[in-house]
């Protein structure tokens, strides 16, 4: 009793954590789905009833008079033209035709006569039937309407309630984790001084908006407050934890190494907040937290990756993929290729190297040590786990990218990332091979064969899982798994693998306990919540994604609006004014560019990273004759590379958190006594890979006319 009481605790705990956040989510996505509902009802209506469009609304009834006296009529115009031209015959008018006039008259009565009879056909055909279907109709389009302008302050809740579990957490993305009592004061105090900038300028913002005599929408004024409750909030937990050091935390402690532990969004609302201040410009943060309301579509599409990614990470379906590789006994560096090479798929899926690395990171380490491979090689393969897809459709960073930039569009992009894909494959398994430490040699087992057919067996139900979900949105709602509708496909389909998973998980535990029926009946009841035996079930599954979804996009989601301002204080103090505008020599252009976008994709997240290119190293580049789409192409390999790139190296930092510290520093004394490339080879592996890769996109096309 007492058990299920702690966990009832826990559950109430978790889900009101996690249940704002959950709404959110399950809102936008019912938003999203609502417009395709709706476009397939105008399409069901116009089937049904030709000219639909015109039943959708009551005809308004006809003015006109159907039943005019022409004669009468005639004569009264003729009293009124003799009248008029006593009045003005100075200018010599000629007398009216009353043949004319009548024939004016009879084609006005026709008209009217006319109105009057479509009115009285629509009307007669405006039935209950069609009453009924529209007002189905309209109600999904009201809905669609009243969420399209409700994204703003849905985004602005998601960030704030993510934010404040991040913090509560301790979970946002910094150099190093916190262990120390000096790590964890120096990390909580830093947060409060950003807080305290991010505080202070929304609310500035809110100050200049207000008492500008400009009329501000309720929308926007509600947005302007939730800015500043939302962060009042963060900035007293902030202040608590400064005051309060968790007692798990270590004695002692060094302040300089303390820095690398102060979170990496801390450290841009501080550069942001000094700058603006310096400036007189206080409200500047506010400012570019609000141009990243303008995408909201997009940004809660990234939240809606993620928790495809934490849904995806509670199925068994990555395991299921590796064990139809089991069987083939792959040396440690092919599984390497072939699960970075297959890594990339779920990767264009969950929006970014990042989302995926997070979801299925730790599970990829841990099978590819289970095939021996050495720490470190599983490390680089881990890391670099999740940056080949970002170039495959439908990844959401493309689509970002021809969002901002209409010199490209997703098909160009799409079309070329295929062709770099594979490229980087190609090198990546050079570089495994080259680097490996044993022979290449497949030690095969007689029965193959059979143990791959059984491996593959399990993947079957998916396929068909996968198959017939995608069929159904394709034949009710035409929406097919693109760029625009997978963040709404995607956590659907992910909902129906789990519920299959339980059911069959179900069904196992039924036939191993050989139960009775008054059980199973009772377990059936009980399919949703257990509170018994703690077993998984849907809304266990469900209640734990969500809360770690809530921590991830709050550390995600805050980088990424202090990324955007930053960008605002590299634009506004003109640190791209030393690049010129234009280059002579389209070589000299791309070496630059090429730097300048390594050292971007090293301190900044790629979403943010994205738009401050889109605003000032784009024009540079096209203007210096450089192709968008080749020129975009080069950025997102470039900050593939920037993200495994020291100092910051987000994918490393992310693969750390979900390998384990422990993992890590074991890496490190596994390579005691070898040489530089095999004891920094998790750093050195995917970077010089990836090194490689962007010198080829970069420079090779410019050998050749551009299309």
């Amino acid at each position: 009793m007492e058990h299920n009481v702690r966990v009832g605790h826990r559950t109430a705990y978790e889900w009101l954590a996690a249940l704002p956040a959950f709404l959110v989510l399950v809102f936008v996505v019912v938003l999203n789905t609502s417009h395709t509902i709706h476009a397939q009802l105008l399409q069901v209506g116009e089937g049904v009833w030709n000219g639909y469009f015109t039943l959708r609304h009551d005809p308004a009834l006809p003015t006109c008079d159907r039943d005019t006296d022409i004669d009468a009529q005639l004569a009264v115009l003729m009293a009124q033209s003799q009248t008029s031209d006593d009045d003005w015959d100075l200018f010599d008018a000629e007398p009216v035709d009353p043949s004319v006039m009548r024939q004016s008259l009879v084609a006005a009565r026709a008209q009217c006569e006319q109105r009057y009879q479509q009115y009285e056909i629509v009307n007669e055909r405006i039935t209950p039937a069609v009453k009924a279907f529209r007002m189905l109709e309209m109600g999904v389009a009201k809905f669609g309407e009243i969420g399209q302008n409700m994204q703003r302050i849905m985004l602005a809740i998601l960030v704030l309630i993510c934010g404040l579990t991040a913090v509560f957490r301790r979970h946002h993305i910094s150099l190093r984790p916190m262990e120390t009592e000096m790590d964890y004061r120096v990390a909580a105090g830093a947060q409060l001084l950003a807080h305290l900038f991010l505080f202070y300028s929304v609310y500035s913002f809110k100050e200049v908006v207000f008492t500008a005599g400009v009329a501000v929408s309720t929308q926007h004024a509600i947005l302007h407050h939730l800015w500043i409750f939302g962060f009042a909030a963060i900035l007293l937990l902030s202040a608590y934890q400064f005051l309060f050091i968790p007692k798990q935390a270590k004695p002692g402690g060094s302040f300089v190494k303390a820095q690398l532990a102060v979170p990496l969004y801390a450290v841009m609302a501080i550069i942001s907040g000094v700058y603006f201040g310096l400036s007189g410009h206080f409200a500047g943060i506010g400012i570019y937290l609000n141009h990243m309301m303008e995408l909201s579509q997009l940004f809660l599409n990234v939240g809606l990756y993620i928790w495809v990614g934490m849904l995806l990470k509670r199925t068994q379906l990555a395991q299921v993929v590796f064990n139809v590789f089991r069987p083939l006994r792959l040396p440690p560096e092919m599984l390497a290729v072939v699960v970075v090479a297959l890594a990339a798929i779920p990767t264009a899926y969950t929006g970014g190297s990042g989302i995926f690395i997070i979801a299925v990171g730790g599970l990829i380490y841990a099978e590819l040590r289970r095939a021996g491979a050495r720490r470190q090689l599983a490390l680089a393969a881990s890391a670099m786990s999740g940056s080949l897809g970002v170039v495959l459709r439908p990844c959401l960073l493309v689509v970002i990218i021809a969002a901002l930039n209409n010199e490209v569009t997703t098909d160009q992009l799409f079309s070329w990332g295929v062709k770099v894909f594979f490229l980087t494959i190609v090198l990546f398994t050079g570089m495994a091979l080259i680097t490996r430490q044993g022979p290449l040699r497949l030690e095969t087992s007689d029965n193959v064969g059979r143990e791959f057919l059984q491996g593959l067996k399990p993947l079957i139900p998916y396929v068909i899982l996968v198959g017939v979900t995608l069929f159904i949105y394709s034949i009710t709602l035409n929406a097919h798994l693109d760029e625009f509708s997978a963040p709404i496909i995607l956590p659907v389909l992910m909902l129906v693998i789990l519920a299959y998973e339980r059911i069959v998980q179900e069904k196992n535990l039924l036939k191993r306990e050989n139960l009775n029926i008054e059980y199973v009946e009772n377990r059936v009841e009980k399919s949703w919540v257990d509170l018994r035996d703690g077993r998984d079930t849907m809304e266990k599954t469900i209640r734990e994604a969500t809360t770690e979804t809530t921590g991830h996009i709050g550390a995600l989601l805050m980088l990424m609006g202090l990324s955007v301002s930053l960008g605002g204080v590299i634009e506004r103090a003109d640190l791209m004014m030393m690049v010129p505008a234009s280059f002579d020599s389209i070589w000299v252009a791309m070496a630059v560019l090429v730097a300048v976008l390594v050292v971007i994709g090293m301190i900044m997240d790629p979403y943010g990273a994205v738009i401050l290119v889109s605003a000032t190293i784009a024009a540079i580049a096209y203007q210096s004759g450089i192709n968008p789409v080749h020129f975009w192409m080069v950025v997102l390999v470039a900050f593939e590379l920037g993200y495994l790139t020291p100092p910051v190296a987000l994918n490393h930092l992310l693969t750390r958190q979900v390998v384990g510290e422990e993992e890590v520093r074991l890496s490190k004394l596994d390579v005691i006594g070898q040489n530089f490339w095999y004891r920094h080879e998790k750093i050195l592996l995917p970077m010089v890979t990836m090194a490689i890769a962007l010198v080829l996109v970069a420079f090779v096309p410019l050998w050749f006319a551009y299309d």
